[in-house]
């Protein structure tokens, strides 16, 4: 089968898989009483990012470090530039209804302590522990929330979450969310084995594939996921998404890379990447602390710079 076949059979598998693990993170916090955001942090976001931890644990493996560093630090730069520039364009993002002040707060925190630790010039397993500690302390944070919202949706229920089925039995929920982590690592796989045979092809270097081709693919679940979810109007969804996400990949996905074998950091990354990761963060401040909605013209700009980075990494 053609390998342009394949890339197709991929993104097809995404896309189907990211509207399952939609239906059932919101089916989910529809159920057991807790908000939506906090779902799509949680388990939308670590399945969402399951693709970028297998690709860089594997680039340890093969001893190409380098490779694990870009696919996170590019994937970041998607999340926000394109993941949510391109659902922006086909569906408003009514992101100033969604309370993301908190979780986004401690996105840039993840960001900033791993911009530090990169400026030691290598992760090493003591890196990799300490990013983890800062994931496990978010997890728990994000639990106590949960913990005190079912508590006060039992004493006030609220009104149900649109799109969700109130009666939706336990089974399907279930099916809905094992298709989508399931699918989404997979779709992800066939698309990037097979985009990368394309690269190569075409004589493009390992380190402009990891930051632009393999970041590109393994950021599609999160696309898919939120092109979702703005079509169905979860707003919540797709703005947690990328926030857990984002703090997933640096917390998370580095950190356990790192206990893996030693990531030294490219000086590139230091002069040029990393800072485009964090003004792609800090683009997100009007819809955060301000209320503002993510509309068409906010999508054609966002996806227009995300193009922009890419041609001047391909340059």
């Amino acid at each position: 089968m053609s390998v342009w076949l394949l890339a197709g059979l991929g993104l097809v598998i995404l896309l189907l898989a990211g509207d399952a693990l939609v239906k059932g993170a919101v089916n989910l916090s529809l159920r057991v009483g807790i908000p939506a955001l906090i779902v799509s942090l949680t388990v939308v976001a670590f399945g969402t990012s399951a693709p970028e931890l297998l690709v860089s644990i594997n680039a340890i493996l093969l001893d190409k470090p380098g490779l694990a560093l870009g696919n996170v630090v590019g994937s970041n730069t998607a999340n926000v530039l394109l993941v949510l520039g391109m659902p922006a364009i086909l569906s408003v993002l009514h992101t100033s209804s969604c309370d993301t002040r908190k979780t986004y707060i401690f996105m840039l925190i993840a960001s900033i302590l791993f911009v530090a630790l990169a400026f030691v010039g290598i992760f090493t397993f003591w890196s990799g522990l300490v990013l983890l500690a800062g994931l496990a302390v978010v997890m728990a944070i994000l639990a106590r929330d949960a913990r005190n919202h079912r508590r006060a949706e039992r004493a006030n229920p609220a009104e149900e979450v649109e799109g969700a089925d109130p009666n939706m039995p336990w089974w399907q929920i279930i099916l809905f969310l094992v298709l989508g982590l399931v699918g989404l690592p997979l779709g992800a796989d066939i698309l990037i084995d097979n985009a990368s045979i394309i690269a190569i092809r075409f004589g493009v270097s390992d380190a402009v594939i990891g930051l632009t081709l393999v970041a590109l693919g393994t950021s599609l679940p999160e696309l898919a996921t939120t092109v979702m979810a703005a079509l169905r109007k979860q707003a919540d969804v797709a703005l947690g998404n990328v926030i857990g996400s984002n703090m997933f990949n640096l917390l998370g996905i580095i950190g356990v890379a790192s206990l893996v074998g030693p990531i030294p950091v490219d000086p590139e990354f230091l002069t040029f990447d990393l800072w485009v990761m964090l003004a792609a963060s800090l683009i997100l401040v009007p819809f955060v602390f301000f209320k503002a909605d993510i509309g068409r013209v906010w999508g054609v700009l966002l996806t227009a710079a995300y193009l922009a980075y890419v041609t001047i990494v391909l340059i």
